[in-house]
């Protein structure tokens, strides 16, 4: 399998499940909001346009490949954060499990940051 097939496949895999949480979140806000609070982050009504925004405007970006490294970086930050701040409960397994999913979508997306998007890109095609 050629290295921009698997960056390409790489995207995809990525990228899909940020699309699906922000436009899932599109029709629970009030209900993420008040989620974000109970997590003491501040703001959340605001917050969670914001996660949204990321979520939803990051996700197509990694899709296409479209400022892949920097919104790389900012996923991989966001993911880490969102770990720490949602799901680090070590009492509890299931919450472990979500905060090594957030750890391993995390380094995923500093080989992505490192690597770059490969040729079948928007990137490429700006070059």
């Amino acid at each position: 399998m050629s290295s921009n097939l698997q960056l390409l496949a790489a995207r995809v895999l990525l990228s899909v499940i940020f699309i699906m949480a922000g436009y899932g979140k599109l029709g629970g806000v009030e209900g993420t909001a008040g989620y974000m609070t109970s997590l003491g982050i501040p703001l959340a009504s605001v917050t969670v346009w914001l996660v949204i925004a990321l979520e939803l405007l990051g996700g197509i970006a990694i899709l296409v490949g479209f400022f892949t490294r920097y919104v790389s970086w900012a996923l991989a930050a966001f993911c880490i954060a969102s770990g720490f701040l949602a799901h680090f409960q070590p009492e509890d397994q299931m919450q472990m499990i979500m905060f090594m999913k957030n750890v391993a979508i995390t380094g995923g997306f500093l080989a992505l940051a490192v690597s770059g998007p490969g040729a079948w890109s928007v990137d490429a095609r700006r070059a």
